[in-house]
């Protein structure tokens, strides 16, 4: 199957470069030059997947990412960014980045993580349509399989945990009363978290479960997503559930 990629760069050579290492690799490319261009493509190709630098003239990258996402437009974004600032990736991933790539980058790295976007993708459509299958069937009651810390999981696809409830097929997140606003990588986060809730999951599980590779022992990666999530799940005044295990990774418990 051949995917669409719309490319987003004003730097020419970047944009020359990568749109013909895409298309070798066997994308559909629509390479544009600033965000007025890119928002213009989104609407009118729907690609399948989206590179985005945030550098650019006139509506730069951050805010075509939110302009789509505020239209509810859930395609996979991988930002292209010169920043290195844990606060300048935090940005990205706030405005509905999927995942981001800092400059210099390797290409392979790039297929790397449009691959595992495009497989996210794929899986989170064929988990919709099984919950809608299941859903319009008859049946069964829901059984609940209860783990080492309270988190019960039902055939529809709910998850429990302390006060977190994750509705998987609707791809939306609750604490308590409160709705969690999270991105696509931020919610399979929590999920995979939650669905594991009082196993200690090690950093490259988690690599190779929501990334699809691991980025390496060096990459700060996986812990801005972590502490972007704790913004949002463990606000003032809320018991901490999302803990750091040194060393280890990470796991999610009530102390």
């Amino acid at each position: 199957m051949t995917h669409s990629v719309l490319l987003a760069e004003d730097d020419r050579p970047i944009r020359t470069a990568l749109e013909r290492a895409l298309t070798l690799e066997g994308y559909q490319v629509t390479a544009v030059a600033d965000g007025i261009q890119a928002l213009a493509a989104a609407h009118r190709e729907r690609p399948d997947v989206i590179l985005l630098d945030v550098m650019m003239p006139g509506i730069d990258g951050l805010q075509v990412c939110q302009v789509l996402r505020a239209e509810q437009d859930r395609t996979p974004i991988l930002m292209l960014t010169a920043r290195v600032e844990t606060a300048d990736r935090i940005a990205g991933l706030d405005a509905g980045a999927d995942d981001y790539v800092v400059k210099p980058f390797e290409v392979e790295e790039v297929f790397a993580r449009l691959r595992a976007l495009l497989r996210r993708t794929t899986a989170g459509a064929a988990a919709e349509e099984g919950g809608a299958a299941a859903g319009s069937g008859g049946g069964d009651e829901d059984e609940a399989a209860e783990g080492p810390y309270d988190a019960r999981v039902a055939d529809s696809g709910v998850v429990e945990a302390a006060d977190l409830r994750i509705d998987g097929p609707s791809r939306r997140a609750w604490r308590g009363e409160r709705e969690l606003e999270l991105t696509r990588t931020e919610f399979e986060l929590l999920e995979l978290l939650a669905r594991n809730a009082g196993i200690v999951l090690d950093h490259s599980t988690i690599y190779d479960r929501i990334w699809g590779y691991d980025f390496g022992p060096g990459s700060k990666n996986l812990a801005v997503y972590v502490g972007y999530l704790r913004r949002k799940v463990d606000v003032p005044g809320s018991r901490p559930l999302i803990h750091t295990v040194r060393g280890v990774g990470y796991v999610l418990r009530e102390d």
